[in-house]
């Protein structure tokens, strides 16, 4: 992790940026420790494993660095930040579209009830290790539609889907990890020593 040094937080996200539009080293390096970990735990929803989050990661901040006169500075930095993130991913999912899979676990899965209450024991670890292991179009929808707020609309079109595709990648994503979750759950203890 990149933690931010401590002169860092004495400027705020608009001179941060005003430095990087200059092209001054200094203000790049500080918006990227400001920004490394918010960036990766995008990179972490929408990867499957940790080196594609830090491609992502890179890729994103490259576009960052490269689109930053295009930031309207009378509008929080965060959320075009965060939208630029999530378009790099969307871009990573186009540019490897033929190598993913889909799975059907079910022609008939409904959406009510699909998520299993989860108690208060399982971690952060657990949750993105569950997750981990969707097929990447069901991360990403899932990822799109709960955690950005996009409609099935918006997602059709950004992954080049129909919207009822767009549903049921949603539907078979809350069934998925409902099924990865009970196993999880499922799993006892190895004890290797017996007396």
């Amino acid at each position: 992790m990149v933690a931010p040094k401590e002169n860092d937080l004495t400027l705020s996200d608009a001179e941060v940026v005003g430095g990087c539009i200059k092209g001054k080293q200094k203000f790049q390096e500080m918006l990227y420790r400001r920004y490394f970990s918010y960036a990766m735990s995008i990179g972490i929803r929408y990867m499957a494993n940790p080196d594609d989050a830090m491609e992502l990661v890179n890729d994103g901040f490259l576009k960052v660095f490269t689109n930053l006169k295009k930031y309207d500075p009378s509008k929080p930095f965060k959320p075009w930040f965060a939208k630029i993130m999530v378009n790099t991913s969307i871009d990573y999912y186009r540019r490897n579209q033929r190598n993913t899979k889909t799975v059907h676990l079910d022609a008939d899965i409904e959406e009510k009830g699909a998520v299993p209450n989860v108690i208060e024991e399982i971690n952060t670890n657990d949750i993105l290790q569950l997750f981990s292991q969707l097929p990447a179009t069901y991360r990403y929808t899932f990822n799109l539609y709960e955690i950005e707020g996009y409609s099935h609309e918006e997602i059709a079109k950004m992954m080049k889907i129909t919207t009822s595709t767009s549903r049921s990648n949603l539907s078979r994503a809350k069934q998925m990890l409902k099924e990865l979750y009970k196993q999880q759950q499922n799993v006892q203890p190895f004890c290797h020593e017996t007396l």
